[in-house]
């Protein structure tokens, strides 16, 4: 959401000395500790610059003062705390896990106050500097992102057209093959995955759940749906559970705000957990095998209700140094506490594949260190974790990118490979469904029932 301030107008008053504000309160400039950002704040809300060392542009989101410190950006709260030196600060939205760190500066860089230009040369610049700051992944990938721009820049002149432009920018990131990197031009988008796996789309999700359903749940008892169709509940024989979370966002429909999310997941996870439930089961199979990300914070809201115990999900850090991707911010851990609500704590047995995406790899992630048994089943998680960074180019067309890694209690990260299954099975390959199996299934079963 935006307000009627003219850019021009904001510009000048929070480029002026004054633009600090008064002692102890967020209004000012703050710049990131990496995310080459700058974030702009007065009395009416809060706004975006998207910069690197050569370009300063305004980003797509704008947050409308809510309360002091408190910004709502479209159903997303943004949350500015100033720390007591007045110079330094918090951010963080309710959606994700963890904050970013910032300090107080006194302008805008000299180029936010220059309108950028459009031509095709300037865009591929914008697009080649946006990932050379930020990206960390080069080295993991065998990609030299330098010997690209080698080769493609001669290709960019005065007259390419946005089409050539998108077709090459797509030519750029595909040896990448990472599911958070797109380019979008109005409805056009391109992305590509890890090669082997199939990213998940509404149409894999239905054919998907209707197969599980007819197959693995055929006859059950008090199957449900939750959350708009997205989470699927059964109780199977021998008191085991099964659960299925299609994504961590959409829950609810009529309301996108992270707000109404989180209360609609309470409700299935209070009807789900019942105080007899928790107690009567021996094992859930938790089933993430199409799974299209959304919020980490959802994920982590439910890994609350499957532990007794406080534990460190991961820890979270960005790139910060726009000269060298070795170097990052801090890594803040992410803790998961017990929910103050019935809470199961028995064996889990986790399905996953290479459909398993972002938010659906995090909350993978936040049970490898679970207290009890968690055994993954299946194939890999997909192998993208971070945070998205949307950026506009000058042109209008827009760039997704990662600029985060989500660590392990060691140090490891599971960026591109995914996180493995202790247990390897085929995950909805042709052959498993042309002969009606679902081997992940049946084995978790087996596992967690005792062998029947």
């Amino acid at each position: 959401m935006r307000t009627a301030v003219g850019t021009a107008t904001l510009l000048l008053a929070l480029a002026a000395p004054s633009a600090g504000g008064p002692p102890g309160t967020a209004v000012g400039l703050w710049r990131t500790d990496g995310y080459g950002t700058v974030l702009a704040v007065d009395g009416q809300g809060l706004w975006e610059y998207q910069t690197t060392a050569i370009s300063c542009l305004k980003g797509d989101f704008a947050g409308v003062a809510a309360e002091q410190g408190t910004y709502d950006a479209d159903g997303v709260l943004l949350t500015l705390r100033p720390a007591a030196d007045g110079e330094h600060a918090r951010f963080s939205a309710d959606s994700s896990v963890g904050h970013r760190r910032l300090r107080r500066v006194g302008a805008l860089p000299a180029a936010c106050t220059r309108p950028p230009s459009a031509d095709s040369r300037t865009a591929f610049d914008v697009f080649w500097q946006t990932f050379e700051e930020n990206y960390p992944f080069f080295a993991a990938k065998g990609v030299d992102w330098h010997a690209v721009r080698d080769r493609y820049r001669p290709l960019v002149h005065r007259d390419t057209t946005r089409a050539e432009l998108f077709d090459l920018f797509s030519r750029m990131i595909t040896p990448l093959h990472d599911a958070h990197v797109l380019v979008q031009d109005g409805g056009r988008h391109y992305g590509t995955g890890r090669p082997g796996t199939v990213l998940p789309t509404g149409e894999l999700n239905d054919k998907v759940k209707k197969f599980v359903v007819d197959r693995d749940l055929q006859g059950v008892r008090n199957r449900q749906d939750f959350a708009a169709g997205l989470l699927t509940y059964a109780d199977l024989d021998h008191h085991l559970g099964y659960l299925r979370i299609a994504t961590f966002d959409g829950y609810d429909p009529d309301d996108p705000s992270y707000t109404a999310q989180l209360a609609e997941l309470d409700r299935a996870l209070d009807t789900v957990l019942s105080p007899a439930r928790t107690r009567a089961l021996r094992g859930l199979i938790i089933d993430l095998r199409v799974n299209g990300g959304g919020s980490d914070a959802l994920g982590i809201r439910i890994a609350e209700r499957l532990t007794d115990t406080p534990y460190i999900a991961y820890s979270k850090r960005a790139r910060n140094n726009p000269a060298d991707p070795t170097r990052h911010t801090r890594p803040e851990p992410i803790p998961v506490t017990p929910a103050h609500a019935p809470r199961y704590t028995g064996p889990v047995a986790l399905l996953t594949g290479g459909s398993t995406v972002s938010a659906g790899e995090t909350f993978t992630q936040a049970l490898i260190d679970r207290p009890g048994r968690t055994v993954r089943i299946g194939r890999a998680t997909q192998g993208v974790f971070s945070d998205v960074m949307t950026r506009t180019l000058p042109d209008g067309m827009a760039v997704w990118l990662p600029n985060e890694e989500y660590l392990t209690r060691t140090g490891r990260t599971f960026d591109g490979s995914g996180i493995p299954p202790h247990i390897a099975e085929p995950v909805f390959t042709d052959e498993e469904f042309a002969k009606g199996r679902d081997s992940a299934f049946d084995r978790a079963v087996r596992l967690l029932g005792g062998g029947v």
